[in-house]
């Protein structure tokens, strides 16, 4: 496994990082995980060199850092340990953000509201402290909420021991550019993935201009590319691959085409000794500006298998291919 620093931060998180949405349980994500079989998969996570491992309170309304917090147990110097701060759906006084797990979540950053997630997130994940604490989503009651207010009670908890360093998730460029001037933040977190890189452009140079870490989520879009969805395969109503507006690139024909170009990489598949899945991690992870990528892992195989893409080492010839392949689909988004 291959590590990589958090920014300026100081804290070395391996390439692969474990992530963690899938663990809590969605009916978006099909079939519902269990809970033994998590544990397992995080423990294995760790065992094969994987000591990043990322959470949140609003995957699974805090199942997934229980989940976490209990397979961490006795490991806990083993991990670089984030989780985040600002979706709730305890409390209404922040601004809408859509419905989840049947309730009504709402996105708040408030000072007296992060210190009630801080000390619940401790709790459930049995620590006194959090390696890497983010802002999930971007705050967007700017006028009654500042970020700097926000930040600044970020930074309190830092000096409290209770974070080490502060990170972003979903943010724009401009959002970071703000963002900066109230602290010191040494990761954004944000989707990524050989399908919707052209996206993110932007804001990957922003990060290596400032030498912060771009911590990649959704690589492998959701299963398509592993190599494990085929052109027949079906999703249940509710289903979040069943929304083409989500992931258009579900859609039969867009999938196609996907595939085509997947199939295409058997040989390279055969060269390196791996799956497509680990090839796509290990073109992730070699991406200017890309410091860690996260995948999730429903059980020990997933777990491991995501490790060997942090080892897998594809030469440049082979990358500047794969990249070729891919502007292929350009066209069709």
């Amino acid at each position: 496994m291959r590590y990589r620093p958090l920014g300026d931060s100081g804290i070395h998180a391996s390439v692969i990082g474990l992530g963690t949405w899938v663990t809590g349980g969605s009916p978006i994500w099909g079939q519902e995980p269990d809970d033994s079989e998590s544990i397992r998969a995080i423990e294995s996570a760790i065992e094969a060199g994987i000591n990043f491992i990322d959470t949140a309170p609003i995957y699974g309304i805090g199942k997934s850092e229980e989940i976490v917090g209990r397979a961490i147990k006795g490991k806990r110097d083993q991990v670089v340990l984030a989780t985040k701060c600002g979706l709730r759906w305890d409390d209404a006084t922040g601004t809408a953000f859509g419905e989840s797990y049947g309730k009504k979540i709402f996105r708040n950053t408030r000072p007296d509201s992060i210190q009630h997630e801080i000390e619940q997130s401790l709790q459930r994940l049995g620590t006194t402290y959090i390696d890497l604490y983010q802002i999930h989503w971007p705050t967007v009651d700017h006028m009654t909420m500042p970020v700097s207010d926000t930040l600044a009670t970020l930074t309190k908890l830092q000096d409290q021991g209770k974070i080490r360093a502060i990170g972003v998730s979903n943010l724009s460029v401009n959002e970071l550019d703000q963002y900066l001037k109230h602290a010191h933040i040494v990761s954004n977190q944000a989707r990524f993935s050989m399908l919707t890189q052209k996206q993110e452009e932007a804001m990957i140079e922003e990060c290596r201009e400032m030498h912060i870490a771009f911590i990649a989520y959704q690589p492998l879009e959701q299963g398509l590319l592993t190599g494990k969805i085929t052109r027949e395969t079906t999703f249940e109503d509710g289903d979040i691959r069943s929304n083409y507006d989500w992931n258009p690139w579900f859609e039969p024909t867009r999938r196609d085409h996907v595939l085509d170009i997947l199939d295409s990489w058997q040989d390279l598949t055969h060269k390196y000794d791996c799956t497509l899945a680990q090839l796509v991690l290990a073109w992730t992870i070699e991406q200017p500006g890309v410091t860690h990528v996260l995948a999730g892992a429903r059980n020990v195989q997933q777990a491991e298998a995501n490790a060997r893409g942090g080892e897998l080492v594809l030469g440049d010839h082979d990358i500047e291919r794969i990249t070729t392949d891919i502007k292929s689909l350009k066209s069709l988004i």
